[in-house]
């Protein structure tokens, strides 16, 4: 066991005690490795460089305060307006424990939406962590990050358990946690409020390194930007990841995909997981429980790829709907939502509604703002291999009686399994479907119930719909069990 005040850390939150504490570090590190001690106390650091083979131990009481002097840090390869209060290069085997805090400086709004639209010539994230093998952070706290929070890039082989993380959410750019480009990652009984997303994979490394193997469960998240977000910067690929038993509050976007730069993006779950969206003034006009999109990021970029997704046990809260969009030369493949529901309590005119961007893009077209405001509280088109099962839209009778919307509508997708949609009202009184579908090919609708006082079930629309197939289905109650235009072929529906 090393003690920090063995050498020389003094806790009297105004000398620099980052001197002492490298000393001890680097002095277990020689000795082959060990424990680092920080007893109870108050310590102002800068920057704090971890060696392989040690652990850091926080005791109860000890708090990291960040020193606000930018000569006390180097500044990080990714801008030259950040330093980090603990930083490690290529360790192996180390960590960071115990009951005590990291804090930071960032406990004051910040962003154009509160009023501080410029950032302040010089800010500190808390951990960076390149290239590193078998990282292990555990039961900290950390407090008002000013910058990203927790950083990991290319690592490999780590575990985040049990840490608390709360920033200002006025706070822009402090992230919670970003895995980036890193492979074997485990989060676990996390809770993290954030300034802005809270576990954001990313993948900016152009040499294209993946980010994969990723595992997060059993985490409390609340932030206005996106709880849980994959992107923007997406050159190297993303697979094999899992989210589970996660509750995300106050958010605007809860999961939210934003493929940008080429990369594929394949093999994930997401599974008994709740979302809280909370429309604000900034957000009001892109909020959404999932988001999923597809876009270039420049127009010279790479368009990416997105299959292979699966959606199960969502319980949704907000006045909000989901937006799932491909693009016309690249749909989404193989997507699966089972079991997920919308409860809509209040709502709002989508007419100035748009796609949330995410991040720096120099493109736009017309799915900005297209498929955001159709009036479907599950928006999905460009998709090709479609299965949805269970999906409800339950909507408080005045939200519905002021915007009537469709549960599920579908746009221009081939290949599609829809079983038991349900929108609770039934929507009497309204001509709105409760499933439309628009320029589909190949779409099974099956196990479906319509409630009393449907007026449409299904509603095809647009000339290139075709082999719309409907099966065992129950549709006796509504007054219009299938409505199509004029524009669809009259065989365009088949009742099996």
């Amino acid at each position: 066991m090393f003690n920090i005040r063995d050498y020389g850390a003094k806790a009297d939150k105004t000398t620099n005690d980052a001197p002492a504490i490298q000393a001890a570090i680097d002095a277990c590190h020689a000795a082959g490795g060990g424990t680092v001690h920080v007893p109870a106390g108050d310590y102002r650091c800068g920057m704090i460089r971890l060696r392989s083979h040690v652990t850091l131990e926080l005791g109860a009481g000890a708090t990291l305060w960040t020193s606000t002097n930018p000569a006390d840090y180097e500044l990080t390869q990714r801008t030259s307006q950040e330093g980090y209060l603990l930083q490690a290069d290529g360790a192996e085997h180390v960590a960071i424990v115990g009951q005590g805090t990291l804090r930071g400086e960032g406990n004051w709004p910040l962003g154009r939406f509160f009023g501080v639209p410029e950032k302040p010539p010089f800010r500190v994230g808390i951990l960076l962590f390149t290239g590193c093998r078998q990282v292990t952070i555990r039961d900290i706290t950390i407090l008002y990050g000013d910058a990203w929070t927790l950083h990991l890039k290319r690592c490999e082989r780590v575990v985040i358990d049990g840490i608390t993380i709360h920033n200002d959410i006025r706070h822009i750019n402090s992230d919670g946690i970003d895995p980036n480009s890193c492979r074997d990652v485990r989060i676990s009984n996390c809770h993290i409020v954030a300034g802005d997303d809270c576990i954001v994979l990313k993948a900016t490394d152009p040499e294209r390194y993946p980010c994969e193997n990723v595992v997060v469960t059993n985490c409390t998240l609340e932030t206005t930007c996106t709880a849980i977000k994959l992107g923007t910067e997406s050159w190297g690929d993303f697979r094999d990841i899992h989210f589970s038993n996660c509750t995300i509050r106050n958010t605007s976007v809860g999961i939210g995909f934003y493929l940008k730069d080429g990369a594929t993006m394949e093999r994930m779950t997401f599974s008994n997981i709740s979302i809280e969206n909370l429309d604000l003034n900034h957000t009001k006009h892109a909020v959404f429980p999932i988001y999923m999109d597809i876009e270039r990021r420049d127009p010279d970029s790479k368009v990416g790829a997105i299959r292979d997704i699966s959606f199960s046990d969502i319980q949704i809260h907000g006045g909000s709907g989901t937006l799932i969009q491909g693009m016309p030369e690249r749909p989404i493949e193989n997507l699966a939502l089972r079991n997920v529901t919308m409860r809509v309590e209040t709502t709002a005119s989508w007419d100035q509604r748009e796609k949330a961007i995410g991040g720096r893009r120099t493109t736009s077209d017309a799915r900005d703002t297209l498929y955001a405001r159709k009036p479907s509280y599950f928006t999905i088109a460009h998709v090709r291999g479609l299965t949805l099962d269970g999906v409800r839209a339950i909507i408080a009778k005045d939200a519905y009686g002021y915007y009537p919307r469709s549960a599920v509508g579908v746009y221009e997708s081939d290949g599609a399994v829809i079983r038991d949609v349900r929108r609770v009202p039934a929507g009497a009184g309204s001509t709105v479907p409760v499933l439309e579908l628009h320029n589909c090919q190949q779409m099974m609708v099956t196990g479906c119930l319509a409630a009393r006082g449907t007026p449409v079930f299904v509603g095809v629309s647009g000339e290139f719909s075709r082999d719309i197939s409907l099966a065992g289905n129950d549709l006796r109650a509504a007054a219009e069990p299938v409505r199509r235009t004029v524009d669809t072929c009259d065989d365009v529906v088949c009742s099996l």
